[in-house]
């Protein structure tokens, strides 16, 4: 099975800029259930469907698989509302890939910043632009974000 680490931060204000457009992005949950959420994502003429298990520490089972446009169209309309409605950027950072997501819509005004890693304790270099680590409060997750969206808080 596939193991997703990640780590997500907030970005210190006025601090990162966007350099291009990034991928904007619609995804839904059919299930947010602590113990697996069901996610169906479409970013332009590419869709996908995510599995996740709960989370132990920073680490969780992933499964994602490809499905069509259609489907992902079909299936976004029996998710759970609001939608998830964001744009993400990647930025390489010492040979690091980060996912800068910036929302819209319900969730409008946050911006995170995410780093996969293949271990654990992998070390990596923050960028100046990174603040507070919030991997571990779980309202930054995207499927609680669909329940309490920030503009909630």
């Amino acid at each position: 099975m596939a193991t997703e680490i990640e780590r997500k931060f907030l970005l210190k204000p006025d601090q990162w800029q966007p350099t291009g457009p990034g991928r904007r992005m619609a995804q839904g949950y059919l299930s947010r259930d602590p113990d697996r959420t069901v996610r169906v994502r479409l970013v332009g003429d590419e869709a996908f469907m995510t599995v996740k298990s709960r989370r132990t520490g920073i680490s969780r089972t992933e499964i994602e698989f490809p499905i069509t446009v259609e489907h992902a169209r079909d299936l976004l309309l029996l998710c759970h509302q609001p939608l998830i409605d964001k744009t993400r950027h990647e930025v390489m950072h010492e040979g690091m890939l980060w996912e800068v997501d910036v929302f819209h819509g319900a969730n409008e005004g946050l911006v995170v910043a995410e780093i996969e890693l293949p271990a654990e304790d992998t070390a990596f270099e923050m960028p100046e632009w990174i603040g507070e680590e919030v991997s571990h409060d779980m309202r930054y997750t995207n499927s609680n974000l669909c329940a309490v969206p920030y503009s909630e808080w």
